[in-house]
């Protein structure tokens, strides 16, 4: 199921698609859901996930510069430009109290906005995030990933390697959708530089409490990461596995990455 309404805002100098959905009564009474998407995805990506939170809550999903149809400008792409227009967003969505949702690079992002202290973040939902340190790719597979910008067979390649549960024929095909419209730039940015980064000095400053959820099968960002960059150098972290998935936490296992957004909002991860 594909997420249908957007809107158009001004973020940082940048036209950005952004995707609301639940009613003013679930933003009164629980924290906004903000989600960062994938590498390569977009905010379809969470279609499945929203569909069973928006009952409950706000929810706000960008597509991030360079992806989807957002602009792609000549300049920014670092984890600090992300993380500038999520804070922006939420200043311009008049975001009170929210909890953010950041998959994959969404996910390095999310870490970096904690560790500024944003105003009224509440904690930090991560699946499968990159790591704060560069991430575990072997330079074959980022020159393989460079290399296969626009590549439809690369894609699909791409996509084999990344899950490991099945999936709809709908959500094979925005996958490859998705990644075949992402700009150049934000791409190799991403491979080159945003990948490689490393924001490990500043994760002693998140106060905010995070919850992880890990793939037992993923092999991109393989748990044993999360544990030793995350758990350990977080307090008042939490790892959580799901049997059989892959890399592609909301698509393959939408259901339990809503329950498990669901529970931190109830109990606001007091662990």
């Amino acid at each position: 199921m594909e997420i249908k309404d957007s809107m158009r805002c001004e973020v940082n100098g940048i036209s950005m698609n952004v995707v609301e959905r639940g009613g003013s009564d679930s933003r009164l009474n629980r924290p906004a859901l903000v989600f960062l998407h994938y590498f390569g995805g977009s905010s379809r990506a969470w279609s499945e996930v929203i569909a069973r939170l928006e009952g409950e809550h706000f929810c706000v999903a960008p597509d991030l510069r360079g992806f989807g149809n957002t602009e792609a400008p000549p300049a920014g792409y670092a984890v600090s430009d992300y993380a500038d227009d999520v804070v922006a967003l939420v200043r311009l969505l008049s975001i009170e109290r929210y909890i953010l949702v950041g998959h994959s690079l969404g996910g390095k992002i999310a870490l970096l906005v904690a560790a500024r202290a944003a105003p009224g973040l509440e904690s930090l939902v991560l699946l499968a995030p990159s790591t704060p340190t560069p991430e575990p790719m072997t330079e074959t597979e980022r020159a393989r990933l460079l290399k296969s910008y626009g590549n439809r067979a690369a894609s699909e390649e791409t996509t084999r390697q990344t899950i490991s549960l099945p999936l709809s024929q709908e959500l094979h095909d925005q996958i490859i959708k998705d990644s075949l419209r992402a700009s150049r730039l934000a791409w190799n940015a991403w491979l080159t530089e945003g990948s490689r980064e490393d924001i490990s000095a500043q994760m002693g400053n998140i106060r905010a409490p995070v919850l992880v959820m890990s793939g037992a099968c993923d092999r991109a960002i393989p748990a044993h990461h999360l544990e030793r960059e995350i758990v350990r150098c977080v307090p008042g972290t939490r790892l959580v596995i799901a049997p059989e998935a892959g890399h592609l936490l909301p698509l393959e296992v939408p259901t339990a990455t809503a329950e498990l957004i669901a529970k931190a909002s109830a109990i606001r991860l007091d662990f």
